[in-house]
């Protein structure tokens, strides 16, 4: 499966601007932290409503990217990634312009929807760039997912401790802006697209199906894992998206080809992704509450948010730094075991922690072996998904796959939750999770981390998957 190629004039300058893209998309979901505890103020509203000034961030990116990858496969993917960027710049401006929750929601929700950027620009660069220069290139673009989030943390810190809150804004229109630019001017626009429709329908299906089961779960440790609003939006979105898979399957033009996504490289690839995404989100939610916690604990490490955050943050870098690693480890040994070295090298960080939480440098070496293969891992992940689907329909495929990685930090937020709030100790009036809620959070981790290790091991060799794939018989009509 070879898809249409038409280098770029200059193809690491558009994967430049492919990766800035895919960084200031994902420094979206972190920017707001360090204002969070302070929004009900700053927009005159009650802390329940300003909760999803980050949720409906999340819910709006999980729906949009496989929304998005499917409208590039039919519209050409250089036009949705422009869209995206323009996205990005009217909806940072929007919240730049707000001091109520109603057009913050609006903003948040339209910075949601540019996380489309990130799985349409991967599967972009293997068309426009040369043999030599595309797996790097892929590596890069996938690690953005992870690093904008980590800088995101300490740089929105620093903006917000030094200026209004609004600037952190302003900041985020501007670089989009530049970015809207680069994309119309060095990412070619090949001629990509293909005939047919997109299943509104199945958009509509997919959306509501996500959102109630993702506010069910993001919501449950502060509603109740057994509120009934709880239960009937998990139930609910699970119910819908069921329908949704049973009417998918009976389209000619779905937008998510299921039948391709049941193939075993592609299920197994998903499926790990959804439990190193849960893997990579765990050190993300524990080790900044560890770092902050005052040193009167006997376990915290008594540093400010700013200060966490720098900590933080040259994990973020060594995703990007092991791009390189990884797609040399995949020309070596193939994406599969790429695959699993990273979702292993994961696991190990997250053990390294448990034996070293005492100090910030500590945590700090924990973080970077985490990340590292964190960054191993979400390279492979494309480059097998990309492998196994037709080139027609690679938009969607790795917009699916970043959909997985994303509902996989979900649920490892919502069971972080539960384990950091039922395992608690009194700090005078306040209770904080025990150093025992904290070294089972990291357990959990690497739990999801081997876990996604041995699904990885599942995925059939590169080999052997063409081999049955040309025994199997053809469907009538396809």
């Amino acid at each position: 499966m070879s898809a249409p190629v038409q280098i770029a004039k200059r193809p690491r300058l558009a994967v430049i601007a492919l990766c800035l893209g895919g960084l200031a998309a994902a420094l979206t979901q972190t920017m707001v932290i360090p204002i969070q505890s302070e929004l009900p103020s700053l927009l005159g509203t009650s802390a329940s409503n300003a909760a999803w000034v980050i949720t409906i961030t999340l819910l709006a990116a999980a729906v949009a990217m496989p929304v998005a990858g499917r409208l590039a496969d039919l519209f050409g993917k250089q036009r949705v990634l422009t869209v995206n960027a323009a996205t990005l710049v009217v909806g940072s401006a929007i919240c730049a312009m707000s001091d109520t929750i109603g057009p913050m929601l609006a903003g948040r929700a339209l910075q949601g929807l540019a996380m489309g950027f990130i799985p349409v620009g991967i599967s972009l660069i293997r068309e426009i760039t040369p043999p030599e220069l595309a797996g790097t290139s892929i590596a890069a673009m996938s690690a953005t997912l992870g690093v904008g989030g980590a800088i995101g943390l300490p740089l929105a810190a620093w903006i917000a401790d030094v200026g209004d809150w609004h600037v952190l804004f302003w900041v985020s229109a501007a670089v989009a802006a530049v970015i809207l630019v680069l994309i119309v001017a060095v990412v070619p626009h090949i001629h990509d697209g293909t005939s047919g429709r997109l299943d509104v329908v199945g958009a509509v299906g997919l959306a509501v199906g996500l959102i109630a089961f993702l506010v069910g779960v993001s919501k449950g440790n502060e509603w109740g894992w057994t509120d009934p609003a709880t239960i009937g939006f998990i139930l609910g979105g699970i119910a819908v998206l069921g329908v949704w898979g049973t009417y998918e399957l009976r389209q000619d033009e779905p937008l998510v080809d299921l039948r391709t996504t049941a193939k075993i490289p592609v299920l197994m690839t998903n499926v790990a992704a959804l439990a190193i995404g849960f893997g990579m989100m765990a050190q993300s939610i524990v080790v900044p509450q560890l770092l902050q916690l005052p040193e009167s604990t006997g376990y915290g490490l008594g540093q400010s948010l700013l200060e966490a955050g720098l900590w933080m943050a040259p994990g973020g870098i060594m995703m990007l730094l092991f791009a390189p690693v990884s797609s040399n480890l995949i020309k070596g040994f193939g994406a599969r075991v790429t695959l699993m070295i990273g979702a292993g090298v994961l696991g190990v960080g997250y053990l390294v922690a448990v034996l070293m939480m005492g100090a910030p440098w500590q945590l700090l070496i924990a973080s970077c072996i985490a990340t590292a293969g964190v960054g191993i891992g979400y390279a492979a992940m494309p480059t097998l998904i990309l492998d196994n689907v037709d080139p027609r329909e690679a938009g969607a495929a790795v917009g699916l796959n970043s959909l997985m990685r994303s509902m996989g930090t979900t649920l490892a937020a919502a069971a972080m939750a539960v384990v950091l709030t039922s395992n608690t100790t009194a700090l005078g009036s306040f209770d904080i999770p025990t150093k025992g809620a904290f070294q089972a959070c990291f357990i959990i981790g690497a739990v999801a981390a081997f876990v996604g290790v041995a699904i990885a091991g599942l995925v059939p060799r590169r080999r052997a998957a063409a081999e049955a794939e040309a025994l199997e018989p053809v469907p009538a009509g396809r």
